[in-house]
């Protein structure tokens, strides 16, 4: 397969599947989420299909985890098909239903070369075999009896010998580019009696998804963290789906009637209805805070939403008012979200794919926030010229893990190296001597990781807020690198043409249900049918009950406010169909005429809209009337809005006649 700009390589795929040649599409949807197409398959065919991806492993508690998912969870969309852009369709795929072995048969083999003795080696998620050609080598097989385990992650464990991780530096020198990679092993915590006081708020996703064994989960788990939280702590518990319930506007001392009250209140929760994580945790941020207390938000949820962007955006403008975790519940969560959710809140990522594992996890929880590891965390080079170093400043430490940092080289290998912070117990100080470390062509693995670790830190700054420039530096690290991302793709076309009839069957191979998720994911069998019309159908609906009363209210009004809204001038390359922006305008009237002076709201309001190739707002323009503060009201109150998208991802600009009445 070749690297190809994604729009390239999809017109490519196209071209060669419209000619009836043999071809390949893998695409990114999500960092965490590939969709792979085919073309031109013939009856007998065996299609081998073959990936490359590199990770670094580093230790929590001195433990390596390796994670091999096999299987992409629904996910939660409240937007229309119609106005859903083409980057947000793959999540239309289906899926069989609840309890069906997947239709594909899995396998795998792992092949460990630590360099030190592995010691505790196991699989949490599956049954395996395993060999141990050396001390620290291990070769780790499949029981046959998971040949129908591809609908759960594969989890792998494992310790090294030694009391310590060893402080390490790894050097790569290539034609044109040095790459390194630093890890330090940090000091100990410091004793739980010298934490002060501490305000939990637990944020508990019951929504369709988690019904049955997610949810129990999540239960035991919460019932196990507030169970055991300090006299001198606080805490608060709110609960959401569609919407939210909130134990208590303030939060509350940890007596003994109060987690009574909060057990209570989780016990009796079943799972149903959507999953809307955002207004949540604006709800949980504007909860009024405990003074003198360091809050702490936990969040527990399978992850199967898809508003990172907007998650994210919140919990970075609100880094200041709380450390966030997060506890991924299900056999195969949205990591993603999940690890993302973390990394912005300066907190640590969470999963427990079994019941048994829930009490282990909350144990390690609690281990955890006792105090960062080291805060305040220096590194500097001494004659050794290191460039694009990643992070540019090392964060703060929640676990026993290494310091990790990645970047570039030039000259001579040589120099010093030194890591400074402060503990618990005291100031922490080390040095690494660069020149007594040998670059080795083994470690040509480093100028993937340095590549794909720049490739994350600019998409996540691109969920937030879309830029050319970024954009156009990803799309050139992924063909640089020959990495899949956003912006890039790979493309593989075989030259004979084997289909010269032309006609083909179209297949959409279904996905099974991650393993003890119900059907309550993608809606349910009552839910699936009273899905309106126009929606996802992996969507699961947030509103069903109650609507049908207001039906012929809501046409009324819609009769009544048609010629409210008139679209005057489209200049938009992408042909966006102008009857959902007046839909969606009419909807809001009210909001916008909250933007205006009580004696200009009755008349016409015109602006212009500009849209970004995802279809969010560039900016909006008045045109009339023009007064101070109207611009900056109507851009915050239009950007809230799911607006349609150009299906071909081109920039629009719409102006639009609003009458106010």
């Amino acid at each position: 397969a070749r690297i190809r700009k994604r729009d390239e390589a999809r017109r490519e795929y196209e071209q060669a599947r419209d000619q009836g040649q043999t071809a390949s599409l893998l695409e990114q949807q999500r960092p965490n989420v590939f969709q792979m197409n085919v073309a031109n398959i013939l009856p007998g065919d065996e299609i081998l299909v073959e990936l490359r991806y590199t990770e670094l492993l580093t230790p929590t508690d001195r433990i390596y985890e390796f994670v091999y998912p096999t299987v992409v969870g629904p996910r939660y969309s409240n937007r229309p098909e119609a106005s859903a852009p083409a980057s947000e369709q793959w999540i239309k795929s289906p899926y069989q239903r609840q309890g069906e072995k997947p239709a594909y048969r899995f396998d795998l083999q792992v092949s460990l070369d630590a360099g030190l003795p592995v010691q505790d080696l196991s699989c949490s998620s599956h049954k395996i075999s395993t060999n141990f050609p050396a001390p620290s080598r291990a070769e780790i097989t499949l029981d046959p009896g998971e040949a129908y385990g591809g609908n759960r992650d594969f989890i792998l464990r494992y310790r090294l010998d030694g009391r310590q991780v060893q402080a390490g530096l790894l050097l790569y020198e290539g034609e044109k580019e040095n790459f390194f990679l630093l890890q330090v092993q940090p000091p100990r915590r410091v004793a739980p009696a010298e934490i002060p006081g501490r305000e939990y708020v637990f944020i508990v996703d019951v929504s369709g998804s988690m019904h049955g064994f997610p949810l129990e989960i999540s239960k035991k788990l919460l019932k196990d963290l507030i169970g055991r939280l300090r006299p001198a702590d606080r805490f608060n518990v709110l609960l959401f789906s569609g919407g939210s319930t909130v134990l208590a506007e303030q939060s509350l001392a940890a007596t003994a009637e109060n987690l009574g009250r909060a057990v209570s209140l989780i016990e009796r929760q079943r799972g149903g209805g959507g999953t809307e994580l955002l207004p949540a945790l604006k709800r949980a941020m504007a909860l009024e805070r405990a003074a003198g207390f360091a809050r702490t938000v936990v969040i527990v949820t399978d992850g199967y939403v898809t508003v990172e962007e907007e998650v994210f955006d919140l919990i970075r403008n609100n880094l200041g008012r709380a450390n966030l975790f997060a506890f991924g519940i299900g056999s195969s969560v949205n990591r993603h979200i999940i690890e993302g959710l973390a990394h912005v809140g300066l907190g640590e990522p969470f999963v427990i794919t079994k019941p048994e594992e829930a009490p282990a996890q909350a144990e390690r929880f609690r281990s955890l926030i006792q105090s960062p590891v080291l805060t305040g965390i220096r590194v500097r080079f001494e004659g050794f010229e290191a460039y694009d170093v990643e992070p540019p400043q090392a964060p703060d430490l929640f676990a026993e893990k290494p310091v990790v940092v990645f970047g570039k080289w030039r000259g001579k290998p040589r120099g010093k190296i030194f890591v400074s912070g402060q503990s618990g117990e005291g100031v922490f100080r080390t040095t690494v001597d660069v020149g007594g470390v040998k670059a080795v062509p083994a470690n040509s693995a480093l100028r993937f990781l340095w590549a794909r670790h720049k490739i994350t830190l600019l998409a996540d700054y691109n969920l937030l807020r879309l830029d050319d420039g970024r954009v156009r530096e990803v799309t050139d690290l992924g063909l640089r690198y020959s990495l899949l991302t956003a912006y890039t793709s790979f493309v593989a076309v075989d030259s004979e043409v084997r289909n010269v009839h032309g006609k083909a069957a179209q297949v959409q191979q279904p996905l099974p249900l991650p393993q003890g998720v119900s059907d309550q994911a993608v809606g349910g069998k009552a839910l699936m049918t009273a899905a309106a019309p126009g929606a996802l159908p992996g969507q699961r609906l947030a509103k069903v009950a109650g609507d049908e009363g207001r039906g012929k209210v809501a046409e009324k009004k819609e009769e009544r406010e048609q010629d409210a809204v008139a679209v005057k001038d489209l200049k938009d390359p992408g042909n966006r169909d102008t009857a959902p922006v007046r839909r969606l305008i009419q909807q809001h009237l009210e909001e916008i005429r909250g933007c205006l002076p009580p004696e200009q709201r009755r008349g016409t309001l015109t602006v212009t809209i500009r849209f970004q190739p995802d279809g969010k707002i560039r900016e909006v323009v008045p045109v009339k009337p023009q007064r101070s503060g109207l611009e900056k009201c109507l851009t915050e109150l239009f950007r809230k809005w799911a607006w349609p998208t150009p299906r071909d991802g081109r920039p629009g600009e719409v102006t639009v006649e609003i009458t106010l009445g």
